[in-house]
């Protein structure tokens, strides 16, 4: 389809709001233009545009009908009747936008264009084929997904494995061709001076096939091609290839005439450097009906609407106080005397909000790798935004209040014991953040354990080891935590952690799913976990929300979103809580309402709001209100963990810990290398095991129907005790316990 044309709702200011527009996108263009009516669109009477070449599309997932496009420095924000509609629209955007995105070869001047065009046309030509086999491979993992046949699953697996190499090399393939294009161009420019005309030509061809640019001002610091493979930049500006005279215009390449003319207009339009550009822009500005003609391309996007409001990269700057999050606290940690410190793991660097820019923004990684709603589990990020620590040990931060956890037990009212776990459920977010910026952990390699314990505070220690538990150097009185990565693809981790004195466990797992968002990322945090407390035969089931980071083209932050529920089947329980997203307009971040309701009640019983990572309150029926839980004051109690020295191979600090060293001593190439070592390796086991026809053992956890669940708790292991016990009491029992040891 050539053109898509409807109405939207635009986004103006605060004082408008959203406002009906007529939008035409043509394909062939690369332009959406908008129009106040159907009617004014005949007239040609265009109301602004969307210059698509080079823009990204963002949506998300908590409003099905809103979309952004990101381009020329300026955020638009659209609205759709409905989901469906939004997809229609995105699907056209996105086609246009690969269309125009993709590196053409182009003649400046009207002479033959060199081979350097040919060789540019055919890394384009083989671009297209990638993003073919991309979505070749995206498809077979879909199917890979839905079959039930095990060994259908590991042929299909096999192919995919191999389509994936392919796709890195063939990407790899063209970054460095396009290097070495480029290379050429800097070379012939050093040695040859001016460029002649015909090498002003393929000069002109070459910059033409990476990027799009007025010919005045600095190249960006990075270049993409349709599948957004990272290029290095030029290391010159293109105003070199202009010639020392050129016919009449300035040095800034600029007519005397429009350069007056621009005076008259009282300077306020901005050079692009472009005589035709000019003279166009000046006709758009001095038209009140902004009308344009069809055919012709603006140099940049624009809007009549003088008050509208944009959100570029210096707005952006100007108001961190609104779009970036606080500097978190002090949280007060509280460690016992013995404890172990580790300085890999254990000192937490305040890093500056603005430390990422000089990386470079992690949406022109993303970019490299996906499209709008692709799956990102199976993408290389970029070294430089990891976390200094495993997911599993992030997993094991949910227990930052042990006491909280271990205090569900004390209360003999099954309404209080349901409050008590919503406080616990409602505390244990917070600290899994350790940065004002939104950081990723290290993907867990399949095999990886984490162990670990917390003392809980104004409990007696005991000298009794807990040997049968999951951590066997464990006290009885310690809470113990185990994690283990369970399954590579999809990327399962299950944990489970329990204090044997208080008789309590909680046996979970969590899938995963990362999801590139356009302008964010949602990471799904699919699975649940099941809170056993022995001695009142409960068990209360909780799921978790989503996590999104914002604000990626910027420096990222995290918030959470998503219903989800706390439900014990034998009391009749439960309660909803709802993670609310920060609203496009106004409104507060991490925010968090949750209601707690009796068996058979409509109405709850106690309602709580306020904020995820500082202070919630609680309203109850009865008309009592208390701050329910308040993460700012609330001491964090430190996990401790075994030296490095005396782990095993597979666990997590251990494991990582070259990585770790190398990140905080800055040295992003040296993690990275061995970040890849261990990523290398694990594809080898699996390439190995995959030959021989072997299955992936776990060492804790087992898969039981759609869960994992670990292999000896708590009660299982008590059951135990009972019938070995009853065994011994039992004369038969006796002789037929002695046979069997």
């Amino acid at each position: 389809m050539a053109t898509i044309e409807g109405p939207l709702s635009k986004w103006t200011n605060v004082m408008k709001g959203w406002q009906y527009r007529w939008f035409v996108l043509d394909e062939n263009t690369g332009l959406l233009s908008y129009y106040t009516s159907k009617e004014k669109m005949m007239r040609g009477s265009r109301r602004g545009c969307v210059r698509l070449k080079g823009a990204i599309i963002g949506i998300d997932d908590e409003d099905d009908s809103t979309f952004t496009i990101t381009v020329d420095q300026k955020t638009f924000h659209f609205q759709a009747r409905d989901a469906e509609e939004r997809e229609r629209w995105i699907g056209g955007l996105e086609e246009a936008i690969l269309r125009h995105t993709q590196p053409l070869s182009k003649q400046r001047e009207s002479k033959h264009i060199p081979s350097t065009a040919e060789f540019d046309s055919k890394v384009a030509e083989t671009d297209a084929y990638l993003q073919l086999l991309i979505d070749q491979t995206k498809a077979l993992d879909e199917k890979i997904e839905q079959c039930d046949d095990p060994a259908a699953r590991e042929k299909y697996s096999v192919i995919k494995v191999a389509a994936e190499t392919m796709i890195e090399s063939i990407k790899q393939s063209i970054v460095l061709l396009q290097m070495s294009k480029q290379q050429i161009a800097d070379q012939a420019m050093v040695e040859n001076g001016p460029l002649t005309p015909p090498l002003q030509a393929a000069a002109g061809s070459i910059a033409a096939s990476t990027t799009e640019l007025p010919p005045i001002g600095p190249m960006p610091n990075s270049m993409a091609t349709s599948n957004g493979i990272d290029v290095p930049p030029h290391n010159t500006t293109t105003s070199h290839s202009l010639p020392a005279s050129s016919g009449g215009l300035e040095e800034n390449g600029i007519s005397p005439a429009v350069d007056a003319l621009l005076e008259e207009e009282g300077g306020d339009m901005e050079q692009d450097g472009s005589v035709g550009a000019q003279s166009h822009m000046m006709s758009a500005y001095s038209n009140s009906d902004m009308h344009v003609p069809p055919r012709v391309m603006p140099m940049t996007s624009y809007s009549s609407s003088e008050d509208e409001e944009f959100y570029d990269a210096e707005e952006l700057e100007r108001s961190a106080t609104e779009d970036e999050p606080p500097k978190a606290e002090p949280v007060q940690v509280i460690a016992s005397k013995d404890d172990y410190f580790d300085e890999l793991y254990d000192e937490v660097d305040q890093e500056d909000l603005g430390s990422l820019e000089g990386q470079g923004s992690i949406v022109t990684h993303l970019l490299s790798q996906v499209r709008i709603g692709m799956d990102l589990t199976k993408i290389v990020l970029p070294t430089f935004i990891l976390e200094r620590r495993s997911l599993l040990e992030m997993f094991a931060d949910f227990f930052a209040h042990p006491d909280l956890f271990v205090g569900i037990v004390d209360f003999k009212d099954p309404k209080e014991r349901m409050i008590q776990v919503v406080r616990w459920y409602l505390s244990a977010f917070h600290a899994g953040r350790r940065s004002d910026i939104a950081k990723k952990p290290y993907n867990p390699i399949i095999g990886e354990t984490f162990q670990c314990f917390w003392d809980i505070p104004n409990m007696e220690p005991s000298d009794e080891v807990s040997d049968s538990g999951p951590v066997p150097w464990v006290h009885k009185n310690n809470l113990a935590f185990i994690a283990e990565q369970v399954s590579h693809h999809p990327p399962i981790s299950a944990f489970y952690a329990e204090h044997s004195g208080k008789r309590i466990s909680l046996d979970g797992y969590i899938w995963t799913k990362s999801k590139f968002l356009g302008l964010s990322i949602g990471v799904y945090m699919i699975g649940q976990a099941v809170i056993s407390v022995l001695d009142h035969d409960e068990e209360y089931v909780l799921t978790f929300p989503t996590g999104y980071g914002r604000s990626i083209l910027t420096v990222p932050w995290i918030e959470l979103g998503g219903k989800v529920g706390v439900q014990c089947a034998k009391t009749g329980y439960y309660a909803n809580i709802e993670f609310k997203t920060k609203p496009f307009y106004g409104g507060k971040k991490h925010q968090v309402a949750a209601a707690i309701f009796a068996p058979n009640d409509k109405k709850p019983i106690c309602t709580i709001d306020g904020e995820w990572n500082g202070v919630m309150w609680a309203q109850y029926n009865t008309g009592r209100s208390e701050k329910f839980v308040d993460t700012k004051s609330m001491p964090i109690i430190k996990k401790k963990v075994k030296p490095r020295t005396e782990q095993g191979e597979f666990e997590s600090r251990r494991l990582w810990q070259d990585v770790t060293k190398h990140l905080k001593e800055k040295n992003v190439d040296k993690a990275t290398e061995f970040k890849r070592k261990l990523e290398q390796r694990q594809r080898e086991e699996a390439k190995e095991r995959l030959e021989k026809g072997l299955k992936w053992e776990t060492k804790h956890f087992h898969e039981q129907g759609e869960h994992w669940l670990h292999h000896r708790p708590l009660l299982k292991r008590l059951q135990e005790t009972v019938t070995r016990k009853s065994r011994q009491n039992s004369p038969e029992g006796d002789s037929e316990y002695d046979s069997a040891s």
